[in-house]
């Protein structure tokens, strides 16, 4: 330990240790320090509402009660600015108008308590909302100290960790949690809009699949069996769309991969999943643009977002492009006009791209794309036409059989949306299962199984259709002008905290 958290150990200890002493002296005098129930008229919003036109200097005869933390402390307490979820209100104590029991608490509050107060509204010569204190209640004593209101938290590990502290103390991550919120609601009530159902798939599987990912793997002790947190929903999804329980069906989904964490990845993440029967990739196009620009909107009250030193625009239409038209564009090679895997690795040899030499014609395009064209899509685009080699739930391009109906949303040069013309086929859906599983097995995935259940349900008849899914983190991310996915999860993966 160094010298400087010795320091700051020690001082911690002395401020707690004082406020534990100040705990003692409340519950000799009013007993209960943390009471159950406290009832205010008005949160500090609608009270700075209500009161929008008093004049400065005017003190009203309207008595108003209020609860928040103390912020700040002046005056030996004579001023106190107390926040609540909506905002902040000035306390004014003094003996012209404060009886001596209620100022008699005031050497007992310190910054971080909570507290109930009731008195009369004014507004003071400099124009500050206040209320003179009649009476004063605690309603929580802190036995810790909050942070600096000024300076914040410096340390970014301790605001992801302490996010209590960092959200006390920031208005910014406060703002950010609040839009987030917004954002997240916005998708439900725009699907619902449009006609979508929301249902709930298992977060627990005992086949994990829908998406190419390891899995966090748990064991059920009733059932006696193996389980995994979901890795995607589509396959219930698509069940459910078998189902005919609606035409339209979304879902505001967790998932869990076991993978890697930074500022674009968490283990565990929110998605929004739909599937739209008798539509297919190009409708549900329209349907991102109609749902990002609407979002858009609402947070700020138009379609034009700042992030960073970019200004990014989510008035539709986005710009469109097939992968192999854009990776030809980058860097001249025309993967239309090769036909073989070997011919498609030599061409991204001779462009100086490493590949490996199992490297199919489609993860080779794919490839090149991610390397030189990626990183170039600043502005909303869907990318289309993938490789069937790395897209098997997806139609095939009519007229190209190695491509697929398929769609990524790029913004900022983020994947923030992927969606396909929904494969229904049930012999080709089982084919490429199988594929896709003795690939996964080749890569050592030795939990990796089929999925019977839901090659049964396409067996049954799926109607054609459109299917999405959208990463919510990375939409916040954009929306609230957060560098790090970790500042838009209100408890994002940490490491164990070191002794």
């Amino acid at each position: 330990m160094t010298d400087t958290t010795k320091t700051e150990t020690a001082l911690s200890s002395d401020v707690t240790e004082v406020r534990a002493q100040k705990l003692a002296k409340l519950r000799e005098t009013i007993g209960d320090v943390y009471p159950a129930h406290f009832h205010r008229t008005m949160t500090n919003a609608e009270m700075a509402a209500k009161y929008e036109a008093l004049e400065p200097d005017t003190e009203t005869q309207d008595v108003v009660t209020v609860a928040g933390r103390v912020y700040s402390s002046r005056n030996s307490g004579m001023f106190m600015d107390i926040h609540d979820a909506s905002g902040k209100i000035q306390i004014f104590s003094h003996k012209d108008v404060t009886p001596e029991e209620a100022r008699n608490m005031l050497p007992l509050i310190d910054l971080g308590d909570i507290i109930g107060v009731t008195g009369t509204v004014r507004r003071t010569k400099r124009g500050e909302l206040s209320i003179n204190a009649q009476e004063i209640i605690m309603l929580t004593k802190a036995l810790l100290p909050m942070p600096e209101k000024w300076n914040g938290i410096a340390d970014v590990e301790i605001r992801y960790r302490k996010r209590h502290l960092d959200i006390m103390s920031n208005e910014e991550s406060k703002l950010r949690f609040q839009q987030r919120s917004k954002i997240v609601s916005g998708i439900r009530h725009f699907m619902e809009n449009d006609g979508f159902l929301e249902v709930e798939t298992p977060m627990l599987q005992t086949v994990y699949g829908g998406a190419t990912a390891d899995p966090f793997k748990t064991f059920h002790n009733t059932l006696k069996m193996d389980m995994y947190l979901r890795i995607a929903p589509e396959l219930f999804l698509k069940r459910t769309l078998v189902s005919g329980l609606s035409d339209k069906v979304f879902e505001i989904n967790r998932n869990f991969r076991n993978e890697g964490v930074s500022t674009r990845h968490n283990p565990e993440f929110t998605m929004m999943e739909c599937y739209w029967a008798y539509a297919d990739y190009e409708d549900v196009m329209d349907l991102v643009e109609r749902l990002f620009e609407t979002l858009a909107v609402s947070i700020h009250g138009t379609p034009e977002v700042t992030f960073g030193d970019k200004q990014i625009s989510f008035k539709g239409p986005f710009k469109r492009v097939p992968m192999p038209d854009a990776v030809k564009e980058a860097t001249g090679i025309d993967f239309l006009a090769i036909k073989t895997d070997e011919e498609a690795r030599a061409a991204a040899k001779a462009a100086g791209f490493e590949v490996e030499k199992d490297w199919t014609w489609g993860e080779c395009l794919a490839f090149i794309f991610e390397e030189k064209v990626e990183g170039t899509l600043i502005q909303p685009s869907h990318v289309t036409h993938f490789p069937k080699d790395i897209s098997p739930f997806a139609k095939e391009v009519p007229g190209e059989p190695r491509l697929v109906e398929r769609f990524e949303t790029y913004c900022n040069a983020w994947e923030v949306g992927n969606a396909f013309s929904e494969l229904n086929d049930p012999e080709e859906q089982r084919k490429r299962m199988v594929e896709q599983l003795e690939q996964a097995h080749a890569r050592g995935e030795k939990d990796k199984q089929l999925d019977d259940e839901f090659l049964d349900a396409i067996d049954q008849g799926m109607p054609p259709a459109g299917g999405l899914g959208i990463g919510v983190d990375r939409l916040v991310m954009l929306l609230t002008n957060a560098p790090s996915i970790r500042d838009v999860i209100l408890f994002p993966a940490r490491k164990a905290k070191a002794d």
